[in-house]
């Protein structure tokens, strides 16, 4: 007698080879996952040993470090490299200098760039295209072509022997990547919150503190933050420019941990290091959310 195969047939015919496939995709996504574990371990090393060395090394003693291996731990553990980098090392004479010049050339820096941002992206006016592109040549110049210039010019207007030539330096060098992500960044916002402004009767000024700000403050954080990166950890420009000991930043400042016949105090020199990338690292750690929120909402365009 003919029979025909009930759904029930069906499904046990088929529930045959299920199970066949089932372990072999869960031992691939473990597989996965265990390589994916053991790249992330790598790159936790790379990152993170580098720190722990640096930070065992500012506990050694000179003789320690000349006499032992260099990856030995300290035989006695010298906190007071840490005492006499910020007293006789002066890093705290050197990190006020450099919130002294940052600070200020930071926030020139994202006001002009915020501005001119928002005048490039959502004010209407014949020429900003090419006002744009001429921002984006100033990102190709070279820092090093601009040092002599501008040391003669803050030189006659009597500016050197101030934190001013480093303020003005900062503000100028960091302006066209800063225009240029802020204008990035203003192509996401949707036109009609500025229409609507617009229809209500808000001029320019009114928009742009009131509406467009608060719409990029996670923009302006992570564009701040980048900068100040590079503002902090620049050598050349404050080299250049502070030529009074009570002027130098903490990157100068690393350069005078050197005693008689140029021996180097090793100690006391990576206890200043330390101080330097703890510090900047604690910022990011804190800010690390917010910029990760900036850098995604310049990819979307609203």
């Amino acid at each position: 007698m003919a029979t025909i195969d009930t759904p029930a047939k069906t499904s046990a015919l088929g529930s045959g080879h299920a199970p066949a496939r089932a372990p072999r995709a869960r031992r691939g996504r473990r597989g996965s996952r265990l390589w994916a574990k053991i790249v992330v371990a790598l790159l936790l090393v790379v990152e993170i040993y580098p720190m722990v060395w640096m930070f065992l090394t500012s506990l050694k003693s000179n003789d320690d470090y000349l006499n032992n291996s260099t990856w030995s731990l300290p035989t006695t553990w010298e906190w007071g490299n840490y005492t006499e980098a910020w007293t006789t090392g002066n890093i705290g004479l050197y990190v006020q200098n450099s919130l002294l010049a940052v600070v200020p050339a930071l926030a020139l820096m994202l006001l002009l760039g915020t501005a001119a941002g928002f005048a490039l992206q959502v004010m209407v006016w014949k020429g900003r295209n090419l006002t744009l592109l001429v921002f984006l040549a100033g990102m190709m110049v070279p820092p090093q072509m601009i040092l002599l210039p501008l040391f003669t010019v803050y030189f006659q207007t009597g500016l050197s022997g101030t934190l001013w030539p480093l303020i003005l330096t900062y503000t100028g060098t960091g302006l066209p990547l800063t225009v240029f992500m802020m204008a990035t960044y203003y192509r996401s916002v949707p036109r009609e919150l500025f229409e609507a402004a617009t229809i209500d009767g808000a001029g320019i000024l009114r928009a742009f503190w009131t509406i467009s700000l608060p719409l990029v403050r996670n923009a302006l954080l992570t564009v701040g933050l980048v900068q100040f990166f590079f503002i902090w950890n620049d050598l050349l420009i404050a080299l250049t420019f502070t030529n009074n000991q009570d002027l130098r930043t903490i990157q100068v400042g690393l350069l005078n941990f050197t005693g008689d016949f140029g021996a180097t105090q090793y100690g006391p020199l990576f206890a200043a290091i330390c101080i330097n990338v703890f510090g900047t690292l604690l910022i990011y750690l804190f800010l690390n959310q917010k910029v990760m929120k900036g850098l995604t909402s310049g990819a979307l365009k609203g």
